[in-house]
């Protein structure tokens, strides 16, 4: 258990996530890499789940209360473990790593008691006053008996679920910050094969299926806690927890933490306000929305997710040593890498909305009708795909060098553009509205942070962010062309049966990439132009 100290303190630089031997400074496209190949494992084991659950309870009144009531401890699971609590935790821990031993396992012990204790204290107010929770997440549901009930009582199941989840996104964080990126990437994973295990075997043993789904939840979440504590035990830092309001990194944390709720959690509380509006909208609004959300988070898992994964540390670190020239090399680096892999993807998600939605999800109860309002949601997501991404890439920039006030402020007039926009359109265009609400969020955002940066002077764009910018809008307009060249018209998808369906979009998606690849190399764009050392 225990633990070297120097300047390794793992003792196992080659374990680190990347540096090639020989070269002791940390690739950073090596660690993104990594989070990017689990992360695609894990979204792929989440679309055969949701492949599952659409056959069995397609966009009905179920599904939506299901949906609601996963929504709630994951709302509160985003909101404080893996956005704001990483973000204030992850730059006070990498200051304490330099630390003796004994202070930094006495600083992960007293976080570790606090964080435990308010996870208690939640839990049991989450669980008793779950009615009062589904009247502020889906008001709507209140005109429909049944489904209120149903969605209460699945709350009840899932909410302890936030305490599994919020104690293993901090083991995360302390396994991301020894450059220990594969496992917590991987954990999710584990969420996924239980509840395909739920549906396809659970199922039978209760009177309403669903509820086999709300224990599944349940169950995930003591499964991924489990899982990552013999990693951590492997760096000697599984720690009793003590805990203290009195250690002085636990009060920095709490002074970061307050504006960072509302910073780093913009997407949920946008989220949020989709949810309680589309619970006032037409039975499968909330399916709809979910559905197009699950197909969005592919490639915002993989990159805008595997970015502010290794940003955040690797800034941390160079804010922390003082670094400047470092912090804005690997800030350019983030940057380049998000509009290279972002924009080829937001256009192809727009393409192919609705083959994607009618191939994964249009199967059992699922029905040609929810497809198509599902790819309508998807399309309007994906305009905010690119923004989505550079805001994971330009917040560590910020949280790094410990201001979460202004990225605060930058969240308060996303959210405000969200709610306005949601209110002034969501009764004429429907679930469709309240996505192009949320893209227009997402842009809103990442407008303000990247001003925010130039402005502070902590980056300066150089000719390489131009040249990557030029190059990928072309790349993306020869792709666009063979995708609408190549593939059958949209209306014809959910026509198909599900081999053609799943043969033509194999083709599309990789003549589509092809071409852009091509398109890169031709415009001079290198694969040695994606590495970066620091």
């Amino acid at each position: 258990m225990g633990m070297s100290t120097g300047s390794d303190p793992d003792g196992d630089p080659g374990g680190r996530g990347g540096a090639a031997a020989g070269d002791p400074r940390q690739n950073v496209a090596a660690q993104g890499t990594i989070v990017a190949g689990m992360t695609l494992v894990s979204r792929l084991s989440g679309f055969a789940r949701d492949m599952v659950l659409s056959y069995f309870f397609g966009a009905g009144a179920i599904a939506d209360a299901f949906f609601v009531a996963f929504r709630i401890p994951n709302f509160f699971r985003r909101l404080f473990a893996e956005g704001a609590f990483s973000q204030a935790f992850v730059p006070v821990l990498s200051r304490y790593r330099n630390e003796p031993r004994a202070a930094y396992l006495a600083f992960i012990s007293a976080i570790a008691g606090n964080l435990s204790l308010a996870l208690l204290a939640i839990v049991g107010v989450g669980v008793t006053f779950a009615p009062a929770l589904i009247y502020v997440f889906a008001p709507g549901f209140h005109g429909s008996p049944v489904q209120f009930e149903l969605a209460t009582a699945m709350t009840r199941i899932t909410f302890p679920y936030l305490a599994f989840i919020s104690l293993t996104a901090f083991a995360a964080a302390v396994l991301n910050s020894h450059q220990r990126y594969a496992v917590p990437a991987f954990t999710p994973v584990l969420l996924n094969l239980s509840l395909i295990a739920a549906m396809l075997i659970g199922v039978r043993w209760f009177e309403q299926p669903v509820f086999a789904l709300a224990w599944g939840v349940f169950v995930a979440g003591a499964v991924q806690l489990l899982f990552q504590l013999p990693f951590l035990a492997r760096l000697g830092l599984v720690v009793m927890p003590r805990p203290s309001l009195a250690h002085p990194g636990v009060r920095q944390v709490g002074r970061l933490l307050v504006p960072a709720v509302f910073a780093a959690s913009v997407s949920q509380i946008n989220a949020l306000v989709d949810t309680i509006l589309a619970s006032t909208l037409m039975t499968g609004s909330i399916s709809w929305l979910y559905y197009a959300d699950r197909l969005l988070e592919l490639p915002v898992g993989l990159v805008a997710v595997a970015l502010g994964t290794v940003l955040l540390p690797n800034l941390s670190r160079l804010s922390a040593a003082g670094n400047s020239e470092g912090f804005a090399a690997t800030l350019d680096w983030g940057l380049r890498m998000g509009i290279l892999l972002g924009l080829p993807a937001a256009v192809a998600l727009y393409l192919l909305a609705l083959p994607l939605v009618a191939t994964i999800f249009q199967h059992g109860a699922m029905t040609t009708i929810d497809a198509r309002m599902a790819a309508l949601a998807l399309q309007a997501f994906a305009l905010g795909l690119l923004p989505l991404v550079l805001v994971k890439v330009l917040a560590p920039a910020y949280f790094a060098r410990e201001d979460t006030a202004t990225p605060f402020r930058f969240a308060c007039v996303a959210v405000a553009t969200n709610i306005v926009l949601n209110l002034a359109t969501f009764r004429w265009f429907g679930h469709v509205g309240l996505a192009f609400a949320t893209t227009a969020s997402a842009w809103m955002n990442a407008g303000l942070l990247l001003r925010g940066v130039l402005r502070a002077g902590v980056y300066r764009p150089g000719r390489a962010l131009t040249a990557t910018v030029l190059r990928v809008v072309l790349g993306c307009l020869v792709m666009a062309a063979v995708i609408w060249l190549l593939l059958p018209a949209a209306e014809h998808w959910p026509y198909m049966r599900s081999l053609v369906r799943a043969g033509w979009l194999a083709l599309g998606v990789a003549a589509g990439a092809f071409a852009f690849a091509l398109v890169l190399l031709l415009a001079g764009e290198r694969p040695r132009n994606l590495l970066h050392r620091i």
